[in-house]
């Protein structure tokens, strides 16, 4: 083999074996990175919540994560005669010492006239040991609160 040859042949090895290397650190790096197989929704704690005002409501799930609470569910208005009779949801999270954290509500789009729509939104919590308190509100459409009820984080 003359020397030329030789050391194309030893670069092409050196970046296939580069490559490969790469390779395996970038699989290896995000398994690790990954949440568990069985990781899902049921491994937070959850709670239930409904708020009533009238004939209307809002009512669905609390999912507590590390730093936010996901806020899931439908909310129900009778009437389509003006925003004032729309509803929407609205929550709010607090540290161990009442202190608001964070503030969220359901998107306009979702609002519902006349009708029951579905909802969920994240409500920010970005503190060590996340929100310990979430505050879900029943607001008119014009995101007055009609209804507030407090929800402990279980």
């Amino acid at each position: 083999m003359k020397p030329q040859q030789a050391h194309i042949l030893e670069v092409t090895l050196r970046t296939q074996l580069s490559a490969a290397v790469g390779a395996v650190a970038l699989t290896a790096g995000a398994l690790l990175g990954a949440p568990a197989a069985g990781a899902q929704a049921t491994d937070y704690p959850t709670n239930s919540f409904r708020v009533e005002v009238g004939n209307t409501w809002t009512d669905g799930k609390l999912t507590w994560y590390n730093r936010s609470v996901l806020v899931e569910g439908t909310h129900k208005s009778v009437s389509s005669a003006g925003k004032a009779y729309c509803r929407l949801t609205w929550g709010r999270t607090y540290d161990a010492s009442r202190a608001l954290v964070g503030t969220r509500g359901s998107d306009p789009g979702d609002m519902a006239c006349g009708t029951t729509r579905s909802f969920s939104f994240v409500v920010p919590a970005d503190i060590v040991g996340g929100a310990q308190l979430v505050r879900i509100c029943l607001d008119d459409g014009n995101y007055n609160d009609l209804l507030c009820a407090p929800y402990r984080r279980p």
